[in-house]
């Protein structure tokens, strides 16, 4: 495509590296920020910004916060014997949205996949298995999405959790989510029965064989 500037070239490009947009919905965005006032699209630059280099990670559980440590870490309310491994932000958001769960979390960062060149050392796999050393767990709670990776990521865990000295009760969510399912992308309901539903996590391993 041919541009009638440098300069929208350049910024089509840089947002069509954002996922999920191709060079006419970036063209189509560059257009609209470029009708709006000269205050909105620095407001916009300046928070980007702001998010970029302000942004910390939950020392305890690698969640997104404003603070060394997340509301939902420094939340006495809730239980921090029972900790639900997730992949990323957006399942703990998912998870929070169905009001049923009331214990911790712990984010690995993303799964383990092969194809993509992201193995047990990318993770926070380390961290979690120092924090169930440290503190009295009494339960994890596998929480990752219904694929190949996730199924990979959730067996990896499980072996790493049971060769723990102090090993906690190991559960997984029940299948309400369909093979293949992002986490995500799940309805509130059957999350919150797949949470409420769970099973241990070698029941699964039987019941999949």
């Amino acid at each position: 495509m041919n541009y009638p500037s440098k300069l929208l070239n350049e910024i089509v490009d840089e947002i069509s590296k954002l996922p999920g947009i191709g060079k006419r919905t970036a063209l189509r965005l560059a257009l609209y920020l470029l009708k709006q006032p000269q205050e909105q699209t620095q407001s916009l630059a300046e928070t980007l910004l702001r998010f970029r280099n302000e942004i910390k990670y939950c020392k305890v559980c690698n969640n997104i916060s404003d603070t060394e440590v997340c509301e939902i870490c420094q939340d006495n309310s809730r239980d921090h014997t029972l900790v639900c491994v997730v992949e990323d932000i957006r399942d703990v958001m998912a998870i929070e949205k169905t009001g049923e769960y009331k214990g911790v979390y712990h984010v690995l960062g993303g799964i383990i996949s092969p194809l993509e060149g992201i193995s047990p050392t990318d993770l926070t796999i380390k961290e979690l298995l120092e924090r169930i050393e440290n503190y009295q767990i009494r339960e994890v709670i596998l929480a990752l999405s219904a694929t190949v990776d996730g199924d990979t990521t959730n067996f990896y865990l499980y072996r790493k959790l049971n060769s723990l000295k102090n090993i906690p009760d190991i559960s997984t969510i029940a299948r309400g989510i369909s093979v293949g399912g992002e986490l995500e992308y799940t309805d509130e309901i059957t999350l919150a029965r797949s949470i409420q539903n769970r099973v241990p996590f070698d029941q699964s391993i039987k019941q999949n064989k």
